[in-house]
């Protein structure tokens, strides 16, 4: 997921902060169209560092691309799962490095029936929970993928370890 520069760079940052450092894991996705009516998605999985509660944030994300396969684009299970998974993954990849630290992990998914997203609700933050042992945030409390990551696949383009303040 993360590339072994990120990876150093995150260990360096964390190596100069406190105990008071929070970690917020997300992902994010859009759909494309390409092709002879064929769709990929693209999406974007973060992680936000803030610093020792109060100096700012670092964001560190990176960008894959999948073939999408939602039959029902107004309920997009399917993508809304491999952003989980997606997610996971990246807090399974860093796991030994954040260890020490507040650790949150936030779905683009709503709770709000009227929302296509909370097709997926209750499976992804199951998943969430089972895996990593982390209780999830749900929209509208999932900042780190509803605007950290929603930034990064809608290609404002941000790179690796550069502020937040500079990116808004």
């Amino acid at each position: 997921m993360f590339e072994e520069k990120q990876l150093n760079e995150i260990v360096d940052i964390l190596g100069k902060t406190n105990n008071n450092t929070k970690i917020y894991l997300g992902c994010d996705s859009v759909v494309q169209n390409i092709k002879d009516k064929k769709k990929r998605a693209r999406y974007a999985t973060v992680a936000i560092i803030h610093l020792n509660g109060n100096n700012g944030c670092r964001i560190f994300s990176n960008i894959s691309y999948e073939n999408e396969y939602d039959e029902k684009p107004n309920r997009p299970k399917l993508r809304m799962m491999n952003e989980v998974m997606k997610v996971c993954n990246l807090y399974l990849q860093l796991e030994q490095l954040i260890d020490d630290f507040d650790i949150e992990i936030h779905l683009d998914i709503s709770k709000d029936p009227k929302n296509g997203s909370n097709c997926a609700a209750s499976e992804a933050a199951g998943y969430v929970l089972g895996l990593t042992g982390i209780d999830p945030k749900l929209k509208p409390d999932s900042f780190a993928a509803s605007v950290g990551a929603d930034r990064v696949t809608n290609k404002y383009e941000v790179t690796f370890g550069k502020r937040m303040e500079d990116q808004c």
